[in-house]
């Protein structure tokens, strides 16, 4: 189990733990516990971004702070971002969105999701309440990881490639249990930390997750690796919004 959690960390972060050469594997089979490497970025990025609250505005914090968890996540799930805002943008046949989405090139699709998504995180981040500003961006990060869960197992492939893996694990033998277990693992660890708003929050990133899925099937018959990069960074941005909505409600 040990050599799987550090295959999970050597491919959702750019921590040096080392990777195996059947990383990808073990990524997909032990998908489910992707809700554990969220709470632990999130728990690096919160007390990152809480050290310097002592120090710098704000403002400068959030868009820091979303810049560490970006750097430590080594801008895969933003790449994803902007190439699935390239995908959706083109007007055509399937096959062909698919093509925009893996060429280098960015475009304005890409360009604008990209800068409304990081922009309003960033600015979401840096109205959290110092009290609990650590386990907010726990809860975030864990609804993140959650979300491409949940991709996975109500998405289907749209083309043989790594998203394969990830969604043949997640629809495959034991695949209800595997659901379960991940779930069962964001709701321990958030309820905890912030019950009903981390609860709320999580029910955004999974809406988020539901939506983008069904998005993806319209414009892509199916999900990519770049659909599962979206979902984390715009289940972050749901889940941070929800739980500044719900923390001003109560």
């Amino acid at each position: 189990m040990l050599k799987e959690i550090k295959n999970l960390i050597a491919f959702l972060t750019i921590i040096p733990v080392g990777m195996d050469s059947d990383c990808l594997t073990d990524t997909a089979s032990y998908m489910y516990l992707f809700p554990l490497v969220g709470a632990f970025i999130g728990s690096l990025s919160g007390i990152f971004g809480r050290l310097l609250l002592n120090f710098l505005d704000a403002a400068i914090v959030g868009i820091l702070t979303l810049g560490f968890i970006l750097l430590i996540t080594g801008l895969h799930h933003t790449d994803g971002l902007l190439d699935f805002g390239d995908g959706i943008m083109y007007q055509g046949q399937a096959e062909r969105k698919i093509e925009i989405m893996n060429d280098q090139q960015t475009g304005a699709g890409g360009l604008a999701l990209g800068l409304v998504t990081i922009l309003t995180t960033a600015s979401c981040i840096a109205q959290l309440n110092q009290n609990c500003f650590i386990q907010s961006l726990i809860v975030s990060e864990v609804s993140a990881k959650l979300a491409m869960v949940i991709i996975a197992r109500t998405g289907r492939s749209a083309r043989e490639g790594m998203n394969t893996y990830f969604v043949n694990a997640m629809q495959g033998q034991h695949r209800n249990l595997r659901m379960i277990v991940a779930l069962f693992i964001a709701l321990g660890i958030v309820l905890p930390l912030m019950s009903g708003v981390g609860f709320a929050a999580v029910v955004a990133g999974l809406a988020a997750a539901l939506v983008l899925t069904v998005i993806s099937n319209r414009h892509f018959k199916g999900v990519t690796g770049d659909v599962f990069g979206a979902g984390n960074e715009l289940a972050r941005l749901a889940s941070l919004i929800t739980i500044l909505m719900v923390v001003r409600w109560v």
